[in-house]
């Protein structure tokens, strides 16, 4: 699939008119994952589960052997890939996210790849300038295992007049 002829916001987001319902985006963006990441966004968060912070924690008690990455990071960063190919600067705001699953764990070293799904578009309601797209995002590791999936409800600009 190609927005390539989409009209752009100038930081590069697609307005809501130009969302195709059914197309897929594959995102240029990815990620390779450290435990620097991990440790930082833990600690930013106040989360002190040792299954983040603790190597020694994993090694011994955990069925990981190591730590994992967080998953608030992990979905974050899924939404965050999306962003530059999508909605930057046509995002209004985010109106929910749903169905997020993690079903394979994360680790340090591993590099993360997105994918989106538009799966509906809708005309807003209350705001005649908007219109609601619903996404959903998959990340998958480099070794194409899918490691989190969410649906994304976004209020989207409609182009300038």
């Amino acid at each position: 699939m190609s927005y390539a002829k989409a009209v752009r916001h100038e930081r590069g987001g697609v307005y809501f008119e130009d969302f195709v319902v059914g197309e897929v985006v594959y995102h240029r963006l990815r990620r390779t994952v450290t435990q620097a990441d991990n440790v930082l966004f833990s600690n930013m968060t106040l989360n002190a589960q040792p299954l983040h912070i603790d190597r020694h924690f994993c090694e011994h008690e955990s069925p990981w052997g190591q730590p994992l990455v967080n998953s608030l990071f992990t979905l974050g960063l899924m939404i965050g890939i999306a962003v530059t190919d999508l909605s930057l600067g046509t995002t209004i705001a985010n109106l929910g996210m749903t169905d997020v699953v993690f079903p394979h764990p994360v680790f340090d070293g591993d590099t993360l790849r997105v994918t989106t799904e538009v799966i509906n578009a809708r005309e807003s309601q209350s705001r005649p300038n908007a219109g609601i797209v619903e996404f959903h995002h998959r990340a998958y590791n480099q070794d194409d295992k899918l490691v989190a999936e969410c649906r994304r409800q976004a209020l989207m600009s409609k182009r300038p007049a």
